[in-house]
């Protein structure tokens, strides 16, 4: 695990001023903190955890010498985000890995519809369920490459984002744009009964868009399993060299070499402001650091304005709004140390990195009404990393690092024995697939929601997503109806985290677009910047 990160006797002294404090050492805090050191201004990272990275981390849970991404593990969005891929992040020490294949859909009765990196490889295996359904996917990565570079540009790109999005109707054209507009807005299961007449690619977009917390038959679920699958025959679901933590920590080397400072194992307990401007922070121990120019704040907005501004002050239209902001679905995680591969009786599914088990589209239907119903599912989807598949590095030759999580209701109390009846029950879907998998267990570590909100206090509940990704939390709906900016009613002050547009998932756009901001407001408009955003508060959150 990387440790308190900065340049040697570069701590900070109470009562020290810096252009902007970036809250939290999270992916999307460091690249907003890149951004503004990159325009020359003294940054300075505040984390409340001993660790560098947020939900993107690396440690030895099990065994010395096995490797564990302890939150998230696979990175498609982020080596096709143009945040990420601007910061050139492999010049400090970023190195890619892909496993053979990149998915396999496991069913029932043990067929696997598995997605690879290899076009004609996928077309093959999505042909066995139907054997027009190739031909049908090929059409389909055809429309992905058409849009791909624009509609990219128009998801990370402040709110509104009208130049990408002027490129990408002229890409399209009156009518297709119509059309993939309705398409993105589908529920995921009539866009694979419209598309498709076999279950295999059915369900590797059913499969994918449960990554978010919407089920098969929920409106908007289209976006996230198209855009998932399509990323997935792009560029795989790639994995960092020795583990998640190097992605945060080529964030953090590149920030130091601008002068960036991170500290760690210093939380912040208040946001200081005065006439209505965000001035700076107090951290746990009363330290104040003073910001000439932003704090950026890469928490969930609920924690931002309810525990670190104070509601006396925001406008009462905004606190009521937040009332209704909506979490997504809490999460249990197990992490195994394993004798050798997992023992699968199709063997096409040892060659993918991520496996999703073992659901029929009913059965994913399900499993998303008993989370919606506030029960805990009978039969959970798993989602599987085979993370010494995808890199060598890490556990020892002939071993296996794998791990696999599912989701929960929210606000649930897990003792022990609920959490470990739970995970046997995890263990089994795995086990009738792979029989003598079991067996193969030298070692676990699991994770409740409980303990996925201790050991990174952004997660909160449980919740990976920071909100739900259904279509009334989306765009000006995040995290409340407003102007899906980063921008808040306190002056200079942004929210920077997953609770803010373009929301989850690992490719700093929250980050990125707040630095914006904050650069917009410092600039020579700032002033008639400011004006704007102040009028739209006002007109928003009247109180």
């Amino acid at each position: 695990m990387s440790k308190a990160v900065g340049a040697p006797g570069s701590s900070v002294a109470a009562g020290d001023t810096v252009d902007a404090v970036v809250i939290g050492a999270g992916q999307n805090g460091l690249v907003a903190a890149n951004l503004l050191a990159d325009a020359g201004w003294d940054v300075l990272v505040l984390e409340a955890t001993p660790y560098v990275g947020g939900a993107v981390r690396t440690a030895e849970l099990t065994e010395p010498g096995f490797r564990h991404d302890v939150f998230s593990a696979f990175y498609p969005l982020s080596v096709t985000s143009p945040v990420i891929r601007g910061l050139d992040l492999e010049q400090y020490g970023l190195r890619w890995r892909h496993a053979p294949a990149v998915l396999a859909h496991v069913l029932p009765d043990d067929r696997a519809a598995v997605l690879s990196r290899d076009l004609e490889a996928t077309v093959a295996s999505l042909s066995t369920f139907d054997a027009r359904d190739g031909e049908a996917w090929r059409l389909q990565f055809d429309q992905w490459l058409r849009v791909k570079e624009s509609l990219l540009d128009t998801l990370f790109s402040p709110f509104p984002p009208v130049r990408p999005a002027s490129r990408l109707v002229r890409t399209l054209g009156l009518a297709d744009g119509l059309r993939f507009a309705r398409m993105l807005a589908m529920p995921v299961r009539a866009l694979g009964e419209e598309t498709y007449r076999g279950d295999g690619a059915r369900l590797l977009l059913a499969g994918n868009a449960l990554h978010s917390d919407l089920g098969p038959d929920t409106a908007g679920s289209s976006v996230f399993g198209w855009l998932l699958t399509m990323l997935g025959q792009d560029v795989g679901f790639p994995v960092p060299e020795g583990g998640a933590g190097g992605l945060t920590e080529a964030l953090a080397a590149r920030l130091r070499t601008r002068g960036g400072r991170i500290e760690c194992s210093r939380a912040v307990t208040r946001v200081l402001v005065a006439r209505g401007r965000a001035v700076g922070v107090r951290d746990e121990h009363g330290s104040l650091v003073r910001a000439r120019k932003a704090v950026l704040a890469d928490v969930p907005a609920p924690v931002l304005y309810r525990e670190l501004v104070g509601e006396e002050h925001l406008p009462s239209r905004l606190l009521s709004d937040l009332e209704n902001f909506q979490w997504d679905d809490a999460t249990v995680k197990v992490d195994w140390a394993l004798s050798g591969p997992i023992p699968w009786s199709n063997p096409d599914v040892g060659r993918a990195g991520t496996v999703h088990l073992d659901s029929d589209l009913d059965g994913l239907s399900r499993y998303s009404a008993e989370l919606t119903s506030g029960q805990v599912p009978v039969e959970p989807m798993l989602v599987l990393g085979q993370m010494t598949t995808t890199d060598p590095t890490r556990s020892p030759e002939g071993t296996e690092v794998a791990w696999a999580y599912t989701h929960v209701p929210q606000g649930l109390a897990w003792d022990r024995d609920r959490v470990r009846r739970f995970v046997d029950r995890m263990e089994h879907i795995v086990e009738r697939h792979a029989p003598g998998f079991t067996a193969c267990i030298r070692n676990r570590h699991v994770l409740s929601p409980t303990d996925l909100h201790r050991w990174e206090p952004s997660l909160v509940g449980g919740a990976i997503n920071g909100g739900t990704a259904a279509l009334h939390q989306q765009l000006v709906f995040r995290p409340v109806p407003g102007m899906g900016r980063s921008d808040t009613p306190v002056d200079r002050l942004y929210l920077a985290s997953a609770s803010a547009h373009p929301g989850g998932a690992v490719h700093g756009g929250p980050g990125s677009n707040a630095a914006k901001a904050a650069l917009a407001r410092a600039g020579l408009a700032g002033a008639a910047y400011g004006r704007l955003m102040r009028s739209v508060h006002v007109a928003l959150y009247p109180n």
